[in-house]
This record gives C-alpha cells, sequence and structure tokens, in this order.
C-alpha cells in the first residue's frame, strides 16, 4: 500500500449480526485505499462497534470507548450503543461522532471527515469478496434486520427496529460470491431467521433465471444447493421449522438448529412474551429426531427472570432431561435499561440466581456429555480451523464455530484449514470430540 494510506484502528464488540455490520464497514474502507492497523496509537481514527445488549456489555463498550480516546482522542462510535447516543455524550462529549446499528454510509462519511482517503490508483484494490474478520473458509450471512418480536427482556427492537429482509436474489448473490472466494461454511444469521420474509410478504425475486421466493424454506433449499455446509442460528420455533428439517434430513443443509427456547416453563414463558407456542415443544423435537436422527439443537436460557419460582425452575429441568438438547448457553437474568421484564415481578435475589445458574449448568453438563458420547465410533466430516504439526482442530456439523466444541484430529498428513475431512471419532470429553482422519 501507499506511504500516506491513512490508517484506522477497529474494535469489534458483540454477536456476529454485529461483525457482519463490520465486515461491511471494512471492505468499504478498505476499497477506498484506508490501511487497517492492530493498535489504537499513530492510527488516524478508531472505529467502535458497540454491543448494547446487555449492561454488561455497555459497560464493556464504553470501556473500549475510553481506552481508544485515551490512547488515540480520535474516535467514531457505531453499532447497538449508538442508537441510544446520550450515554456516550455524557461520558465521552469528544467523540467524533455517533451512528447506530447498520448505518454504514453513515460511519464511512465519518471516516471520510475525520481522514479523507487517500486517492492512489495503485492501493485502491480490494479482493472481490471484500474483506472478512471471519478465517476464509466460513462466513456469516445476514438475512434480515431488526426484529418484530417484544419479548419483555430484550430492547434490540429499539435499537435496530422492526423486521426487515433482504430479497432472497440478494442473499444468494452475497453467498454465491463468498463461495466463489473459496467460503466452505455459512452461518445464516440474523435476529429471528424463521420469520424471514414476513415483511416482505414472501414476495419472489429473480436469481439465476428463476424465481425465489423470501421464505425461509426457499431460501434454505436455494443456499443447500451451493454445494457448501449451510448453518441455521437463531431460528424460532415457527411451524414452517419443521419443513427445513427435512432438507436436513435430505443432507440439504447441516443437521443444525440453533433455537433460543429462553425457558420451558409455561408461565415464564408469558412473561417473557416469547413468539411460537412452546408447550408441545418436547413433541416437536422428538418428531424432527424421528426425521433427522443427526439433528443438534443447540439453544439458549435465562435463569432468574423476574418472578420465576422454585417450580417454574424445577420444571425447566426437567423439561432438560427430556429434550436431550447437544448444547445450551445459559444467562443470568439481567435487567436491561428500558426492557418491560423489570416492571414484570419481584426480582429474583442474586443468590438464588447463583444457585439455579449452577444447578442448570451441571444438569445440562451431563445431557451434553451424553450426546457426545453417542458419537463416538462413528466416521464423520470435520471442517478444519486450525492447522497443527499432528493433531489440528476443526468442527463436526453439530458444531458452529465459537460457541460450540471442537473435534481434534490426529492425521499423519497435513490438515489445511477450511479442508473437509472425514474423522474416526475415538473419545469424546465434556465438550469436543477426539478421533483419527481416515
Amino acid at each position: 500500500m501507499g506511504e500516506h494510506a491513512p490508517k484506522i484502528s477497529f474494535v469489534s464488540l458483540g454477536c456476529p449480526k454485529a461483525l457482519v455490520d463490520s465486515e461491511r464497514i471494512v471492505t468499504r474502507l478498505r476499497a477506498e485505499g484506508y490501511e487497517l492497523t492492530k493498535t489504537h496509537e499513530g492510527a488516524d481514527v478508531v472505529i467502535v462497534n458497540t454491543c448494547g445488549f446487555l449492561d454488561s456489555a455497555k459497560a464493556e463498550s464504553l470501556g473500549a470507548i475510553g481506552e481508544a480516546m485515551a490512547k488515540n482522542g480520535k474516535v467514531i462510535v457505531t453499532g447497538c450503543m449508538g442508537a441510544e447516543p446520550g450515554q456516550i455524550r455524557d461520558q465521552f462529549p469528544d467523540v467524533l461522532a455517533i451512528t447506530g446499528p447498520q448505518q454504514y454510509e453513515t460511519v464511512v462519511d465519518a471516516v471520510h471527515e475525520a481522514v479523507p482517503p487517500a486517492h492512489d490508483p495503485f492501493i485502491d484494490l480490494v479482493p472481490e469478496q471484500g474483506i472478512k474478520f471471519t478465517p476464509r473458509h466460513y462466513a456469516y450471512l445476514k438475512i434480515s434486520e431488526g426484529c418484530n418480536n417484544r419479548c419483555t427482556f430484550c430492547i434490540i427492537p429499539k435499537l435496530r427496529g422492526d423486521l426487515v429482509s433482504r430479497p432472497a436474489a440478494d442473499v444468494l448473490r452475497e453467498a454465491e460470491r463468498l463461495v466463489k472466494a473459496g467460503v466452505k461454511e455459512l452461518l445464516v444469521i440474523s435476529q429471528d431467521t424463521s420469520a424471514y420474509g414476513l415483511d416482505l410478504k414472501y414476495a419472489p425475486s429473480t436469481h439465476g433465471g428463476r424465481e425465489v421466493r423470501a421464505r425461509f424454506l426457499d431460501l434454505s433449499a436455494a443456499l443447500g444447493e451451493l454445494g457448501v455446509w449451510v448453518r441455521l442460528h437463531y431460528v424460532y420455533p415457527y411451524p414452517h421449522v419443521d419443513e427445513v428439517v427435512g432438507l436436513m434430513a435430505e443432507g440439504k443443509v447441516l443437521p443444525y438448529l440453533d433455537i433460543p427456547f429462553q425457558h420451558a416453563a409455561p408461565a415464564v414463558l408469558r412473561n417473557m412474551r416469547r413468539p411460537a407456542h412452546q408447550e408441545k415443544t418436547l413433541d416437536r423435537i422428538r418428531r424432527w429426531r424421528e426425521e433427522c436422527p443427526d439433528l443438534a439443537i443447540r439453544s439458549t436460557f435465562i435463569v432468574g427472570f423476574p418472578g420465576e419460582t422454585d417450580e417454574d425452575f424445577d420444571f425447566l429441568l426437567e423439561w432438560l432431561q427430556e429434550a436431550k438438547l447437544d448444547r445450551v448457553g445459559c444467562f443470568r437474568y439481567e435487567p436491561v435499561t428500558g426492557a418491560p421484564a423489570n416492571e414484570i415481578a419481584a426480582p429474583v435475589p442474586d443468590e438464588v440466581k447463583e444457585e439455579r445458574w449452577h444447578r442448570f449448568m451441571q444438569a445440562q453438563a451431563k445431557v451434553s456429555a451424553q450426546r457426545l458420547k453417542s458419537r463416538v465410533g462413528r466416521r464423520i466430516p470435520v471442517i478444519i480451523d486450525e492447522a497443527g504439526p499432528t493433531v489440528a482442530k476443526g468442527r463436526s456439523k453439530w458444531d458452529a464455530p465459537e460457541i460450540d466444541g471442537n473435534v481434534y484430529v490426529a492425521s499423519r498428513r497435513p490438515l489445511r484449514v477450511g479442508d473437509i475431512v472425514t474423522v474416526k471419532v475415538e473419545r469424546s470429553d465434556a465438550y469436543d470430540l477426539h478421533g483419527t482422519a481416515v
């Protein structure tokens, strides 16, 4: 790159959806000849992409802004916390600009204002697929913004607005571009993936000479024809999820569902205002597994929600024993400023919350370990994330990057990152599988 390329330091906090926003901003800036630097010192400007979902995430975001101000002083703030700029301005009146989530243009404009791009025909080159923050063999594919649900613990609709789906042709074009650039696994994300297309009334758009409807099933089927792994995240259990399990059984998309159940006790679910009827969930999970025995389900839960009784919690533990989910995350309820949940009932005392969290984690750890044990002895495909001299680290179809487990693969020949290899599973531990490349 040219000597005078302006340098930008970038901090990306929060969820994969924010990571996608970061990738887009960086792609634009790289295309205009900006250089990325790892350190705040010496950068011409720092961009902080914030998360505002929980108060602890806000604190982390404010900490990151504070650090950038101290080390550099020229700071542009974007992301979910930027949707409510007051708090940032109070603490850091001198930040250059504050923008909300998905406001790529505004961020790029703010950068132009702080440091104009150096136009140099020799450096204004960018790889066709853009710059990705993820390793090159997998990529997040965002299919919609915002959310129509009004869960009482969540302020995302306030931050990101109502559901806005991308036309199917648009998503498929991006997916094809990624596959052409060497991506082997697409992780489909949005706030509510199964509601995709509702706002467009499932309108068709034309891609590759045929019409594809903006509907969760149709889009999944079309993505399933690209010849790469397709993993579905943040799927609420609406009725049409049953149809997508059919695609999994046929091997079109990965047998993996990430469903944020959040709880199982009817009273708590009512207080949470969760979408989709959950009382028959166990029956549906049973049916899904009959149709696709290989299905892995990951989920997240909240313990200590206002008004959660001992009976509610015991109900949840029993439900977990029956549901036999593969991977589970659990949060202690945190009151989020502006969320209606805080007014629903008396808060659960911290020590009770803590005790429930530990009991939940212990109960689920046994279930997860059993599920993993059942994979021992099988031959499975594994995608390699990290190469090693004798043991490589990868993931099975049942593991998403960062949040699930790994497969450790012993191999005589060196394995490359992004390879998909067949592995004989020899043993399992609490979270991971271990095996040998066949």
